[in-house]
């Protein structure tokens, strides 16, 4: 195995950025799952709480996900999953500088600009502006700096 140099900051800060999202993708498809698994507890659940008049973010999400079908939400946990081993993958393989890994996030990161352009015309959300400014610095970043990673990771 060849010896890795130092690495950029902006390197560093993506595979923290990567690795900060794949965790919160599991963890999402994690929780989806066990939502899809004990789907009818929950309703049973989410009408207590509704009856019991309690408010707040935890009656907000339970409203959520049992008005999807449990069919979504298997899904949905399968696609954040598999989103989730995605990233993960992307995030060790630019800790390792590995050249295939900057083409994977370039690709990724490429799809999801114009996906994330037209969430942002729908409507604008601090979360989704923030994802987008991330994503397009990230794509940028690799997109300018590939050749002289790639060079260095050459030679």
């Amino acid at each position: 195995m060849e010896k890795i140099g130092k690495r950029p900051t902006a390197l560093i800060a993506i595979v923290a950025y990567k690795a900060f999202t794949a965790t919160l993708l599991a963890v999402t498809s994690i929780a989806i799952f066990s939502a899809y698994k004990n789907y009818d507890g929950l309703l049973d659940f989410a009408e207590s709480m509704t009856l019991s008049g309690k408010r707040g973010m935890i009656v907000w999400g339970l409203e959520k996900v049992v008005n999807l079908s449990p069919k979504t939400l298997e899904f949905s946990a399968i696609g954040a999953a598999i989103y989730a081993i995605v990233t993960a993958i992307e995030a060790v393989g630019l800790w390792y500088e590995q050249s295939w890994a900057r083409w994977l996030v370039l690709i990724v990161v490429g799809i999801s600009i114009p996906i994330e352009i037209f969430e942002l015309i729908k409507g604008i959300a601090i979360v989704k502006l923030i994802v987008f400014i991330l994503n397009v610095g990230i794509f940028w970043y690799l997109l300018r700096e590939f050749p002289k990673l790639h060079h260095k990771s050459s030679s």
